[in-house]
């Protein structure tokens, strides 16, 4: 999934509010905030290869639909809806291209229900004294990659998420704070749509 790594490839952190130590948070209250919500829109900064920054939002509908939107004036979008990953690529005027959602390690998160205590789903479970960051993927198909996750505490916060494809290519997205909560159209997560939208 070649454009799926166009969101980062080194790691970029940002100044966070963080108590001096925190207790490591376990894989039940990490699953409890994933299964809260099911609406979410924050924004995200990507340092690309060559070592420029894009920023963009990321709409979250659960459960199975997210939409990471590329600040103008890129046009590139990744959707998930329907059980399908779509990457539209703002530099062609091809149509996207498609992969099954539960192939990528981002169908973990997108479950109607997170279960992160399942046998065999989280591999890596570390804390650093101010963040926990866990490894999942899915127990039955590890080589459709993982997704590393960091977590604040105090409230509970996703903070940064890393794709890592089966091929081993990462994407790193630092997130904002994530409102939750709001109405989010269906429409955001149409892949036909927003392909007719784009004259596919």
């Amino acid at each position: 999934m070649k454009h799926l790594r166009l969101l980062v490839l080194p790691v970029l952190w940002v100044a966070l509010s963080l108590p001096v130590a925190a207790e490591k948070l376990s894989l039940n209250q990490i699953s409890n905030y994933l299964n809260k919500f099911t609406t979410a829109k924050g924004g995200f900064t990507q340092i690309n290869g060559d070592g420029t920054i894009s920023t963009g939002t990321i709409y979250i509908r659960r459960p199975g639909r997210i939409r990471f939107e590329y600040a103008p004036p890129d046009k590139t979008l990744v959707l998930a809806s329907a059980g399908t990953v779509a990457i539209f690529d703002g530099k062609s005027n091809t149509a996207p291209e498609q992969y099954p959602l539960k192939r990528t390690p981002l169908g973990i998160i997108l479950q109607k229900n997170v279960n992160l205590a399942r046998a065999k789903m989280v591999v890596g479970h570390t804390s650093d004294g101010k963040t926990t960051t866990i490894v999942a993927q899915d127990p039955e198909h590890p080589d459709y990659g993982q997704i590393r996750l960091l977590f604040t505490s105090n409230p509970i916060e996703l903070r940064q998420c890393v794709i890592v494809d089966g091929t081993g290519g990462e994407t790193t997205l630092v997130l904002n704070k994530l409102d939750k909560g709001m109405k989010l159209s269906a429409r955001l997560f149409n892949i036909d749509l927003e392909a007719e939208d784009r004259g596919f």
